[in-house]
């Protein structure tokens, strides 16, 4: 034994490397539009990319200071509904629910937030997941940078599939944060699923 954590069957422990990325200035809405106003086809192609953003700023609930407001997580399984977590409330309630997810099935998961007052830069989705204490994986999934709108916008993960085998049943923990190339925390929340047999069990 070498004393590492073991890791469970379909589940890959990932090494976290430090990036030596350092992301531009943060720029508003306003800066982005007022440079390059001489140039008509850059102007024209930043009006269409931001859309109703050029009108002024996009603000969706005027009571909420910040710019992602992330509405929902789902879990999205081909052939099934939905399974849908509510991330507006009390998210401290959220680990009391648990998701339960068939062996071996493909699932993907899907991210609804709102951008509001200026662009974000680098949203990033962040997933550890552990069990019974010990980390078992860790998945980061670069969403990308959006205007704010008042629309939805959605970001849905590739597809994973589910561990399987008698071993890999069980409860897992999962930590996610939605943060951006800024490091702020938009939402950080805990949720929990259960691998079973079968859908029924």
């Amino acid at each position: 034994m070498s004393g590492e954590p073991e890791v469970g069957p379909g589940l890959v422990e990932v090494e976290e490397v430090e990036s030596k990325y350092v992301p531009p200035p943060e720029k508003s809405l306003d800066e982005i539009l007022a440079a390059d106003q001489e140039d008509e086809s850059l102007r024209k192609y930043k009006e269409a990319l931001l859309g109703e953003s050029t009108a002024g700023a996009v603000i969706v609930e005027p009571n909420d200071p910040r710019k992602v407001l992330v509405k929902q997580l789902a879990l999205v399984v081909a052939g099934r509904d939905d399974v849908v977590l509510d991330l507006t409330g009390d998210i401290s309630q959220l680990k009391k629910k648990t998701f339960s997810i068939k062996e071996g099935v493909s699932y993907r998961i899907r991210i609804d937030f709102i951008v509001q007052r200026e662009i974000v830069h680098g949203l990033k989705y962040v997933q550890k997941t552990s069990r019974l204490g010990v980390p078992v994986d860790r998945m980061t999934h670069m969403v990308g940078s959006y205007p704010p709108k008042v629309e939805m916008h959605s970001y849905t993960t590739p597809p994973e599939d589910a561990p399987s085998g008698m071993m890999a049943r069980g409860s897992y923990t999962v930590q996610s944060l939605f943060t951006d190339d800024d490091k702020s925390e938009h939402l950080k929340w805990e949720w929990s699923f259960e691998i079973k047999k079968d859908w029924k069990d």
